[in-house]
């Protein structure tokens, strides 16, 4: 299944919370460096994350049953790293840092 979010994370965060983002990244399940850009990669998994004018884009194909757990344990990791709830603009999730 196709996956394309954005999270409220801005491209004016500070070094040291690009950081500790880097760090969850490298945590999370089927990481698969950060060669061209964050990936995780697997079986019927290739997702990729960019840093966009909206915030933090993570796209691509994970099949859902695995995207649900994965996604949720991307966004309480990060919310715990950087201190403040990560989640979809569209939600009604603000951006901290400007």
């Amino acid at each position: 299944m196709e996956h394309d979010i954005s999270l409220n994370i801005h491209y004016s965060l500070p070094d040291d919370m690009w950081e500790k983002m880097g760090e969850v990244y490298a945590s999370m399940p089927y990481w698969a460096g950060n060669k061209n850009g964050p990936q995780w990669t697997g079986e019927d998994i290739n997702l990729w994350a960019s840093v966009e004018p909206g915030g933090i884009q993570i796209a691509g194909t994970m099949p859902n049953d695995i995207w649900e757990e994965w996604y949720d344990m991307l966004k309480d990791k990060l919310t715990k790293a950087l201190g403040y709830e990560i989640g979809e603009p569209e939600d009604g999730y603000e951006f901290k840092y400007f």
